[in-house]
């Protein structure tokens, strides 16, 4: 079962036990009672089913981060490849050379610190966080450490950009120094679509006689190279486009087979951002006289504008591809405070007249006003 005994070759006691795949384990101590409450705790912990074999947390991070690495085959090929560039950035350099059972949950939030002290910013560091917060909870499930040293580290809290809105003077400045790409402008300022679904929009996906935009598909480039996907979220929308885009759009689809791509580069290929924002974009935005716009903007822009012309909050979250209402009112809530306004002219209906007449007057002060 377990045995301690002095090993006469250094004078240290070896603690010996069968772990419960009755493989023979030891371990050295320089005393005796360090081995004895060494046994005492694993053998309690085998009663528990919580038993870990010492050896198992020896694993250096760097090695075991590389095995979570290839692990990710489950999540989308551009968020994988971020996660990747965070482990070889940030968390190798760091953690490379310790153990897995070698963190304590000081060291992670000193960690963290040191981050956001080197002037990350406080998404970074919780993103950063994130993922090796990830790779020592697999630790967990396989059995190689007891608990995650990520847990319960306070983080830097991240606050929310505001969200630039484009005016529509602003936006008819901008469409009209695009040239040819003032379609694309347009069908991205209202519509709200992200530009990898833009990329992604192929012919069949345009219903003209319903002005209906089906949002199945998204591209973006990774290392490189296009990568093509489901949408954010996973899940396909259908999308409404104003009745003035039509005939704009009839014409970008004519001549082309349904599984065409509706929008291309000049060369006939696939629209990439890059490249779109050096020629398009970014000459567009310095001749209409307008700073620091993005092309995710846009997409802000179509939400501003949707919501000016009275869409509520249900109406822009399935536009979008929000998962929830919520995050829709999270990101544009100033959008909707007009909406406060009516509320209070609602609510003064019901407020009876002799109150504005001043029949009832106002309690006076004394014994019963804190009551």
């Amino acid at each position: 079962m377990a045995s301690i005994a002095k090993d006469p070759r250094n004078g240290r006691w070896l603690a010996r036990w069968r772990d419960p795949s009755h493989h023979q384990r030891k371990k050295s101590f320089r005393r005796k009672v360090d081995a004895e409450r060494f046994l005492a705790n694993l053998q309690a912990e085998m009663n528990r089913g919580h038993y870990l074999d010492p050896a198992a947390g020896k694993v250096l991070i760097g090695d075991y981060a590389k095995v979570w690495s290839a692990g990710l085959s489950h999540l989308k090929e551009s968020t994988a490849e971020r996660y990747r560039g965070i482990v070889r950035t940030h968390i190798e350099p760091r953690w490379g050379t310790y153990r897995l059972s070698s963190v304590a949950t000081s060291d992670v939030a000193a960690w963290v610190g040191e981050l956001s002290a080197g002037g990350l910013s406080a998404s970074t560091v919780r993103h950063i966080h994130r993922v090796f917060s990830l790779i020592m909870a697999m630790a967990v499930q396989d059995g190689r450490i007891a608990r995650n040293p990520a847990t319960g580290v306070r983080l830097p809290r991240a606050a929310r950009d505001e969200p630039r809105f484009l005016s529509v003077p602003e936006l008819t400045a901008l469409v009209h120094a695009s040239g040819a790409g003032g379609l694309a402008m347009c069908v991205l300022a209202f519509t709200g679509i992200r530009f990898g679904e833009l990329t992604a929009l192929r012919v069949a996906r345009v219903d003209l006689a319903r002005r209906r935009l089906h949002i199945a598909e998204s591209a973006s480039e990774v290392g490189g190279r296009l990568v093509w996907t489901t949408t954010k979220n996973h899940q396909s929308r259908s999308v409404p486009v104003p009745p003035g885009l039509i005939p704009e759009l009839a014409r970008a689809c004519e001549g082309k087979k349904p599984g065409d791509l509706v929008f291309r580069a000049p060369g006939g290929g696939p629209l990439r951002l890059g490249n779109w924002r050096t020629r398009v974009f970014d000459p567009a935005c310095a001749a209409a006289g307008i700073v620091g716009l993005t092309p995710h903007d846009l997409r802000h822009t179509a939400a501003s504008l949707a919501i000016a012309a009275g869409a509520n909050v249900k109406a822009v979250q399935r536009m979008l591809g929000h998962s929830s209402a919520a995050m829709t009112l999270d990101i544009y809530a100033g959008l909707f405070g007009d909406d406060l306004d009516t509320v209070a002219a609602l609510l003064d209906s019901h407020v009876p007249q002799m109150r504005h007449s001043g029949e009832i007057e106002a309690p006076q002060g004394g014994r019963n006003d804190a009551a």
